[in-house]
């Protein structure tokens, strides 16, 4: 069942709606990172730079040059810091349009049910503002968990396969019910999400490819609501 969904939402990407989607969440999220690197250089050079420069005021010689070593390390740590930023900024921006991924997959995989409801605008914001917090919770949680032998990878996949899991398939579930009846089936069906959350934390775990997980997870969690939705008779959905 989970590898039928995967292999479903993966089909998917590749189709023509999809990407059409995806196009517009790459468009954003390369201005986003590129507007938070021209506003943190900014602050940088306006009043680090000034500072790291008044340590040496009577050897200008080399204090320049020294100067310049601390822009390099300094721009070095930029490009680091928006690398580790690059997942929940997509995850942000990805989450405004999760309900499109969701009507795709429905429209063209599931044309004889009726059709999941859109969250509204602002529902879809504090969906999205959620999501990032989950992803940076949970990178968070794996990196702090990093420096321990035996832990670090396992960490990793158990956290963001737990968080993932569990965000994206409430919010497939929440198209077809309240959230109070998407909890309670999620909570029904634990093994399965936790087991499809490993799936997308090994999809996020790829280079230049994790910046589809939001959509990704989004159509899998679909199917997956969909397919145990078919097994339990006792839901409707």
């Amino acid at each position: 069942m989970i590898l039928d969904a995967a292999r479903l939402s993966f089909s998917n990407l590749l189709a023509p709606e999809t990407r059409a989607i995806f196009w517009k969440v790459l468009g954003l999220t390369v201005l986003a990172l590129a507007a938070l690197w021209l506003a943190v250089r900014g602050v940088f050079i306006a009043f680090a730079l000034p500072w790291i420069e008044s340590f040496f005021p009577g050897v200008p010689d080399w204090a320049g040059w020294l100067a310049f070593v601390f822009a390099v390390f300094a721009g070095l740590g930029l490009a680091v810091a928006l690398a580790l930023l690059l997942s929940p900024v997509t995850a942000l921006i990805a989450g405004l349009f999760l309900d499109d991924v969701a009507e795709v997959v429905e429209r063209r995989d599931y044309a004889a049910d009726p059709p999941g409801n859109a969250m509204p605008l602002g529902p879809a914001i504090a969906s999205s503002i959620k999501f990032l917090g989950v992803v940076i919770l949970g990178n968070l949680v794996a990196l702090a968990l990093l420096f321990v032998p035996g832990v670090n990878l396992i960490a990793f996949f158990i956290v963001n396969g737990y968080l993932l899991g569990r965000e994206f398939f409430e919010f497939a579930a929440m198209r077809f019910r309240s959230p109070a009846e998407a909890r309670l089936f999620r909570a029904k069906h634990w093994q399965t999400v936790f087991l499809g959350g490993l799936v997308i934390a090994a999809f996020l775990a790829v280079p230049i490819v994790n910046l589809l997980t939001p959509l990704f997870a989004a159509g899998m969690m679909v199917h997956l609501h969909k397919l145990l939705s078919r097994q339990d008779r006792g839901f409707r959905g």
